[in-house]
């Protein structure tokens, strides 16, 4: 799993294009952002775990997986592999798939030709998420696999023959952090799927309550070292826009201030969701004019100006000299920098443009494909594929790497994976910021 910190180079846009972007002369062109969109959705292909559909399009890959769950007596196979790894980390990926169903809610009407795979892309998730939930009462299944094991071998996902431990959550060891972001990841999607498979979008929705309420009835955190309640406030004001049923706006009225609603915060990542609930209640009092949210529209405003360069990272004032296409220009100028408008002159979208990261640090891409070399590569034999000075036989399309450094450094080297490592929840933002732009090439 990729640290919180490899999502900064996202972070800024997410929040100016998934909220500013959906209220209001390039480097690239509406063609071109198409094209990044295309791969940007195709890049969640390549970390299914599971049996793949006959329709996968990221062909090198293959089955894995298979058995995920069974040493338990339960099935937990599917869902993604969130990063470079072998290991099924929920919180990361219900995370993921709430970001790329904001994505789509947003701006799904940008992406006509990629809609579907965008739903397949959050299905193949949520299909994961409800097993997870749902198979035993009482209880969330929230990984699979154990990092330390995985992590001393370099196996394709094919191959892996570490153990597959299961872990999870229940009333006696809560975990409301993992619980309740997935609750928020189900509430998300029942809104993509409203009117596509409506019997669909109803059972994740009655899924997402029945978690949030074991999510807040039993509280705790899975992860010592992460908070849980930023998640209860999340998914709280997911399902409160999935349902609109006055009772969460009733639990976010009176749980609000000890939920983190008074702190102003200056950054958004999977360990980490106030700014990004924030954002989510003031389009509730801007479209509808909750005024209970309000204060919420003040604390977005403080968070969207510390990203305006030049503004004060605290207390900042959204002043009209700061305008919608001031906010617009800025999501732009990061969108574009991430596509290759960089001074290294490099796309960190793997597959897109003529310059990219040819030694991505994720074990499926590196290690050649079972389809290519079919017996199997063993745990330790897999690394001389790692210090391999090549390019990774399989490409990673759509991939988003770390990135570079705060002096616009890039080390293309698959050993450094806070620059070389991609993960599923930068990707999941960026698809919305992706689709406005293919369709708004040069936004008034």
């Amino acid at each position: 799993m990729a640290s919180a910190a490899t999502f900064s180079l996202v972070t800024q846009v997410l929040c100016l294009s998934l909220c500013f972007l959906s209220l209001g002369g390039s480097a690239f062109t509406a063609k071109d952002y198409s094209d990044a969109l295309d791969k940007s959705i195709l890049f969640f292909e390549g970390q299914r775990s599971g049996k793949l559909p006959s329709n996968q399009r990221l062909n090198w890959r293959g089955n894995s997986g298979l058995s995920d769950g069974s040493s338990y007596h339960v099935d937990l196979v599917g869902g993604y592999y969130d990063a470079g790894d072998n290991v099924k980390f929920g919180l990361p990926m219900a995370f993921t798939t709430t970001l790329l169903a904001w994505s789509v809610i947003e701006f799904g009407s940008s992406m006509p030709n990629q809609i579907d795979n965008a739903k397949a892309a959050i299905r193949w998730s949520t299909d994961y998420l409800l097993k997870a939930a749902t198979t035993t009462p009482g209880t969330l299944y929230v990984q699979v696999a154990d990092p330390n094991m995985d992590h001393h071998c370099w196996e394709r996902p094919e191959d892996m023959d570490t153990p597959r431990t299961v872990y999870k959550v229940s009333t006696q060891n809560p975990g409301s952090d993992e619980a309740a972001e997935t609750a928020a990841s189900l509430a998300a999607a029942s809104i993509v799927f409203k009117d596509s498979d409506p019997s669909y979008s109803g059972k994740l929705l009655h899924t997402a309550m029945k978690v949030f309420d074991f999510a807040d009835k039993y509280r705790g955190s899975y992860s010592d070292s992460l908070g849980s309640v930023d998640e209860l406030l999340w998914g709280a004001s997911w399902i409160h826009r999935a349902s609109e049923n006055s009772s969460y706006l009733s639990y976010i009225k009176s749980n609000g201030h000890t939920l983190g609603a008074d702190d102003d915060d200056y950054s958004f990542s999977w360990d980490d969701k106030r700014a990004g609930t924030k954002v989510l209640l003031s389009k509730s009092f801007l479209e509808t004019n909750t005024e209970e949210f309000q204060i919420y529209k003040a604390h977005s405003d403080n968070y969207i100006c510390s990203l305006i360069p030049g503004s004060s990272s605290f207390q900042a004032q959204y002043t009209p000299a700061i305008t919608g296409e001031t906010l617009i220009a800025q999501a732009k100028k990061q969108v574009d920098y991430i596509l290759g408008d960089n001074p290294a002159k490099m796309s960190y979208m793997v597959g897109f443009g003529k310059k990219y990261p040819q030694h991505v640090h994720h074990r499926g891409s590196s290690v050649p494909s079972v389809h290519d070399h079919p017996n199997p590569i063993p745990c330790n034999d897999g690394f001389q594929y790692f210090h391999s000075g090549s390019p990774n036989p399989n490409v990673l399309v759509g991939a988003i790497v770390g990135g570079p450094d705060n002096k616009d450094n890039f080390a293309d080297d698959r050993n450094n994976y806070q620059q070389s490592e991609p993960a599923t929840y930068i990707n999941a933002p960026f698809v919305g910021a992706l689709a406005f732009f293919s369709s708004n090439t040069n936004p008034k």
